[in-house]
């Protein structure tokens, strides 16, 4: 799902992207603790997700580095942000006790066992169903953030996509909630801090949460309904609309497929990254359920039948086959009282031995595949291959021992810029950047992939000898002692800090839990990190890191004939091919047919429409449990903020509790820089942190930085002021250390922005090929965040700043800066600098400061040091920035066989003044209007609206669509839709609700604190806060209808860009003459 806190602070995007084959494409510098809680390799879509926060996402943060993340589109700042080590915020007792057995005994349960876990705070007992064999583990603690998750092992049998689109289909409607999508309802009006399903290989979750108890237990039972009793095992429709179907609206068209399941992996299987991820698991896994697509092949998921479905849901939906996880502070008796309701109305069933994943044995001599994928049409070839070797690492499941050595192993080779693979990889020349996930181990046994993009077909081999030489040389020399001691202290800090972002801390431990419990083994073991972490750190001590970690190189991975080594080449003629073959399979299907065929077929098609499209009768959505307003606060959360001057510098102080640590953020303005130095600074905050110092190379800066603290990022963070032309523009360099290392944190802050050297052109040049890799794919996979970025940069100023950092813009500067580091090196070395003396001032400095008291008094001697050592230039006056892109209507065309559309314009500019009633009605639209006629009707994955209230723009967007007019059609009926508008109370009330959880959001210390610093830069104050809430509590219909005037500005006036196919713009621009203008920015 979402990664820490973009609710506060992320470009906009469609926070629900699916994290398709994170397992091999996603290299991170904490891929070591995203072990410990796995993410899902694909999960149904929350397309409207707004940010939680009245910030909402539109202040723009860039990504400046693959490895340290900085605030990027989708991710904010975390040098090691592990989603699995939940520990309460605060430290309850061990005295939390579970349900009493005799009450458990009596509600049909028998407790297996029960243990406290030291490592969480937590009290866990596992029970067993006596009728059914269902076993839930249910983790008592002081954590009011309540988890609650079902899982059941779905392992497929082909690439159909089965457990997928199940997935999607049981939460349309159930036995108790007979509405077209009870999912739906809870979105709009649930304070639920989690709501969503995974699909990941072979299991499928169910997991939601919530802070307030009467929510969550009405989430919980929704959820409950919906996996044991769903309408779409009765209901075809309903397969047909989030599976697949044939449409024709009329016998003398062509016949299209459609689904949404179907356009979500069209979307997939157009991105080269996760075209190699799934042959790479096929490749290794030929044998069992992994050697196939739970997900869905598009070429393979119209073989799928209804009665296939329906088996596949009787077969492995049954209590006897699920593991069900509840976390928090609620009564753990309710839990048990709940389930037994569920679970008494089952027998016992075979499924457990039915759904049993079955190892793959290891081959005896290695494999070699070659495969190609879409490629621009009219681009550069020559360095587009990917290559990428893959070794199954033993034909069982290992011990946890064994499994933390590989991964600190992984951490050591990998984890950060200075690692030795990745460096040696990155420096060779030989790609752009890398492919593969390294260790892995969320399947039933683990696997390691690495390798690079960006290559060159005479260099594949020399790729693959130099990842062999490289590990057989560390299994020689083995790991410099400050590496191991750095990797170490970030794995134990990351631990200690249990910083889950706005991930659940519940729904963390509960994945990583499952990870082990699926395949039958003990779900407590996954929990417990302490002691095998204190052995393998003593283990080191004793023996040495060589003698570790060199016998697991050479035996998992030199010396294991396992190997699948995986080449991709470019073929711009592949997406056109795919075209065609799927025109001519439906050409054949309706030459097939009667008249009479297709005439059922468009009234069949007709028919769905107009289910689709009419709306639930009053009856069925009271069937949906809600809050009601009286269980909404009165007043916004606050965060405890004192203002204070240090030394001439503003300091923010929030005494929060933060178990020791200290986060801290310096702010420095932005607004004097040249227009013409705006597209380095991304670059610029990169070579902060992974350049060398005078007395210092950025391997040992690197590692002090681990050794010391918890991490340090750098990046620009941009946005519109209301009633402001000028943006708010500032870097922002964020770091987070132990209280007792204070003085470390600020003295490499101090030294990364003063002592680095912008002298190192090779590496330098790396920087950017990795930039303009990492900005392709974007473009090829979350083109709706692109199109996001190039309306805004023709609306205001801060969009077009913040596109020339990060979007089509930033890539045809990154293309011609890498002409530029050959030709004229010293030029870019003496702008690097300029930025940094124009930016790098004690004048316009801020400091945010988040910890305990006592802390932060502590901590004032050290930043006052670090604010004496800092420059202190004059002011310089604020440059003029007047630039903004041409409000031309915009094509990007990429080859891809779904599209991302999307139309704006700013609604101020209508004279509409900001009323808090705008984020209720806009989550509506997006929930209702767009998730109606784009997703379920139109077949696209996603369809949502968004009101950047800073600036007044006001944006439709659509995600992997299979339409682009037709799309644009629907955004410009919103207005129409609001003024025939009719609402009864309820479903009103549901709506504000669902806006006040938007924007009273969990959030962990650091998160707030941040939070807070967003609010005081922008000029958010405190008493708007309670202005916009009352304004969202006291919403009307009449609201609604008013906004339909300010709406029809982006119908009149509004500005198009899609990110497209050529052959999907083409026909729109003969439909509607010259409608956009075509641009390519792919090579």
């Amino acid at each position: 799902m979402s990664t820490p806190m973009e609710r506060a602070v992320v470009l906009r995007s469609l926070s629900c992207t699916p994290l398709v084959c994170t397992r091999f494409f996603s290299r991170s510098s904490h891929n070591l603790l995203t072990r410990l809680s796995p993410l899902p390799k694909r999960h149904r879509s929350i397309t409207n997700l707004h940010t939680r926060s009245l910030l909402r996402h539109h202040l723009r943060a860039i990504s400046t580095s693959s490895t340290r993340p900085s605030i990027q589109l989708r991710k904010h700042f975390s040098s090691l942000s592990p989603r699995a080590i939940a520990t309460p915020p605060t430290q309850p007792s061990p005295e939390v006790v579970g349900a009493d057995d005799d009450v458990a005994k009596k509600l049909g349960f028998e407790k297996v066992s029960e243990e406290f876990i030291e490592e969480c705070k937590s009290r866990a007992v596992l029970y067993k169903h006596k009728k059914t064999g269902a076993e839930i583990m249910s983790v008592s603690n002081n954590d009011e953030n309540k988890v609650f998750g079902i899982v059941f092992r779905t392992p497929p049998k082909d690439s159909t996509g089965i457990p997928h689109i199940l997935e999607h289909s049981v939460l349309c409607g159930s036995r108790k909630y007979p509405l077209k999508e009870p999912f739906v309802e809870l979105l709009k009006g649930s304070l639920h801090t989690f709501l969503n399903a995974f699909t990941y290989p072979d299991r499928t979750c169910y997991p939601v949460a919530s802070t307030n108890s009467k929510d969550f237990y009405n989430l919980v039972d929704v959820y409950l309904d919906a996996v044991f009793f769903p309408k779409c095992v009765e209901d075809f429709q309903t397969f047909q609309q989030e599976g697949w179907h044939y449409e024709l609206n009329n016998p003398a068209e062509d016949i299209t497929y459609k689904g949404v399941v179907f356009n979500e992996m069209k979307g997939v299987y157009s991105q080269p990254d996760n075209i190699m991820g799934r042959i790479t698991q096929q490749a290794l896994f030929p044998d069992n359920t992994y050697g196939v697509d739970s997900g869905g092949d598009p070429q393979v998921i119209p073989k799928l039948s209804y009665e296939e479905f329906k088996e596949f849901h009787r077969n492995y939906y049954h209590p006897s086959n699920s593991r069900i996880w509840f976390y928090g502070d609620d009564d753990p008796t309710e839990r048990l009282r709940i389930l037994s309701e569920y679970l008494d109305m089952f027998d016992a069933s075979s499924a457990p031995r039915e759904s049993v994943i079955k190892p793959q044995k290891l081959f005896s001599k290695p494999v070699r595949i070659v495969e190609k994928y879409p490629a621009a049409e009219g681009g550069n070839l020559e360095k587009k291959h990917m290559v990428c070797l893959n070794w199954l690492l033993d034909d069982k499941p290992l011990d946890l021992e064994t499994e933390l050595a590989l991964d600190f192993l992984d951490h050591l080779m990998l984890g950060t810029p200075a690692s030795p693979l990745r460096k040696t990889l990155l420096e060779s020349g030989l790609g752009d950047a890398i492919v593969g996930g390294g260790v892995d181990g969320d399947l039933l046994q683990p696997q390691f992939s690495l390798g690079l993009k960006g290559v060159s077909k005479g260099d594949i081999q020399k790729v693959e000898e130099l990842i062999m030489n490289s590990l057989k040389k560390l299994a020689e020399e083995g790991f410099d002692s400050d590496a191991v001691e750095a990797s170490m202290n970030t794995i134990e800090f990351a631990l200690r800090e249990n910083n889950t972002g706005s991930f659940p801390r519940g729904l963390a431990l509960m994945l990583r839990s499952v990870g082990k419990w699926i395949y039958d083994r003990d779900p407590f073991e996954p929990l417990k990190y302490q002691k095998p972490l204190m052995d393998l750190k003593a283990r080191i001590a004793k023996e040495g890191s060589k003698a570790v970690f060199a016998p697991l190189i050479e035996k998992f991975i030199l010396n294991n004939s396992h190997l699948v080594t995986v080449e991709m080449q470019p073929d711009p003629e592949k997406a056109s091919r795919d075209e065609a073959a799927e025109r001519e399979a439906l050409n054949k299907v309706k030459a097939s047919m009667t008249e009479e065929d297709l005439a059922e077929l468009a009234r069949a098609t007709h028919e769905l429409r107009l289910k689709q499209e009419t709306p639930d009768p009053p009856e069925a959505l009271k069937t949906v449990p809600s809050l009601s307003l009286n269980d909404i606060p009165r007043k916004p959360i606050s965060v405890p903020t004192e203002v204070g001057d240090l030394n001439g510098v503003k300091i923010l102080q929030h005494d929060l509790f933060t178990n020791d640590v200290l986060y801290a953020e310096v702010v420095f303005n932005m607004s004097s820089l040249k227009q013409e130095l705006l597209p380095l600074v991304p670059l610029f905050c990169q070579s902060l942190l992974e350049m060398g110092t005078k007395d210092m190379d950025f391997v040992q800066l690197n590692q002090l930085i681990g050794r010391k603290t918890g991490g340090i990022s750098v990046y620009p963070l941009t946005s519109s002021v209301r009633g402001k032309e000028d943006p708010c523009s500032h870097i922002i360099v964020r770091g987070k250390a132990m209280s007792g290392c204070t003085e470390d944190l600020f003295n490499l802050v101090n030294r990364i922005l003063q002592d680095v050297q912008f002298t190192d052109q090779k590496r330098f040049k790396q920087f950017v090929s990795q930039s303009k890799a990492r900005l392709e794919a974007r473009i090829r996979g979350s083109g709706h965040g692109i199109a996001a970025a190039r309306m805004d940069a023709k609306l205001n100023v801060a969009g077009w700043v913040g596109e020339q950092m990060g979007g089509a813009s930033y890539l045809e500067f990154l293309k011609d800066l890498g002409k530029k580091v050959d030709e004229d090196w010293d030029g870019v070395s003496s702008s690097l600098e300029e930025i940094r003396r124009t930016l790098i001032s004690r004048n316009g400095c801020l400091i945010n400061l988040t910890a305990d008291g006592k802390n932060l008094t502590n901590s004032a001697k050290f930043v006052s040091k670090f604010l004496d050592l800092l420059p202190s230039t004059s002011p310089v006056e604020s440059a003029t920035w007047n630039a903004r892109l041409p409000l031309t209507n915009e094509a990007i065309i990429i080859p891809t066989q779904v599209n991302y559309v999307g139309k704006a314009a700013n609604i101020y500019d209508t004279g509409y003044e900001l009323n808090g009633s705008a984020y209720v009605i806009s989550k509506y639209i997006s929930n209702t209007w767009l998730w109606d006629r784009v997703r379920v009707s139109g077949g696209a994955y996603g369809g949502f609206c968004d009101f950047d209230t800073h600036s007044g723009v006001f944006s439709f967007l659509s995600y992997r669509d299979p339409n682009l007019l037709k799309t644009l059609d629907v955004y410009d009926a919103t207005g129409d839709f609001l003024r025939d508008l009719e609402m009864d109370n309820d479903t009103l009330t549901k709506a504000i609700i669902g806006t006040i959880g938007d924007v009273d959001s969990y959030q962990l210390p650091d998160a707030k604190g941040y939070s807070s610093l967003l609010r005081y830069l922008v000029g958010i104050t405190e008493e708007e806060r309670q202005k916009r809430r009352e304004e969202i509590l006291s919403t009307s219909l009449t609201n609604f209808k008013e906004f339909a005037d300010a709406i029809d500005a982006v119908k009149n006036k509004g500005v198009v860009v899609a990110v497209a196919s050529p052959e999907d713009v083409e026909a729109a621009n003969k439909e509607r003459s010259d409608f956009l203008e075509v641009k390519n920015v792919l090579d």
